[in-house]
């Protein structure tokens, strides 16, 4: 009888070790949030990425997702699943994201879908970054698209087969204030929704 118990005991015990792994490493589900939580006007991040103070759980996060963090004096990165009315960002609306001067010596925004992969297009406009903010010669300030369908002229970050997406914001050689007090140095990007009726 006591090996039969001891038997259940370390199969059902193997059971909820392994389902609790693939649920926090967001293979089962999404994950959960752990530690060093940062929410920027809407964009967020797990502080502990890319930090000594990581844990398994959230290295495996990491992994799974292919965000492929660097050290944090590094980069830093933000993410944001809604625009600035609080609404999911879709496919089939048309965002205008603007913001200024960012405090890294080199950033970039992309758009994933909701598997956490480049949409499945072929548009070749996934991202907007610091070198297409300058061309635009607006004395720092920037703004772009993000539609289905690019405009006639401007900035412009596809969503054509996203479906719900989300989109993050990558901070190279973060200066050291960010990295002290994020929440109030990061001047977060605008994410201000035009229109919607597009492609679903």
């Amino acid at each position: 009888m006591k090996i039969v118990s001891a038997v259940i005991g370390l199969v059902a015990g193997g059971a909820l070790g392994l389902l609790s792994a693939l649920y926090m490493g967001g293979i089962l589900g999404k994950g959960v949030a752990l530690g060093g939580q940062i929410d920027a006007d809407g964009w967020n991040s797990d502080w502990t990425i890319g930090s000594e103070a990581a844990n398994p759980w959230t290295r495996a996060r990491v992994a799974r997702h292919g965000l492929l963090a660097l050290n944090k004096d590094e980069a830093v990165y933000f993410t944001r699943a809604t625009d600035s009315a609080g609404d999911r960002l879709t496919e089939s609306c048309t965002y205008k994201v603007s913001g200024g001067a960012m405090p890294a010596l080199w950033w970039s925004i992309t758009l994933y879908d909701a598997t956490s992969y480049l949409p499945a297009n072929k548009d070749r406009a996934l991202s907007f970054d610091k070198t297409k903010a300058e061309a635009e010669g607006t004395g720092g300030a920037w703004s772009f698209l993000i539609a289905a369908e690019g405009p006639e002229t401007g900035g412009w970050v596809s969503s054509h087969k996203a479906g719900d997406f989300d989109v993050t914001l990558r901070l190279y050689k973060p200066s050291a204030e960010l990295i002290a007090d994020p929440e109030t140095v990061l001047a977060a990007p605008i994410i201000e929704k035009l229109s919607c009726g597009g492609p679903a």
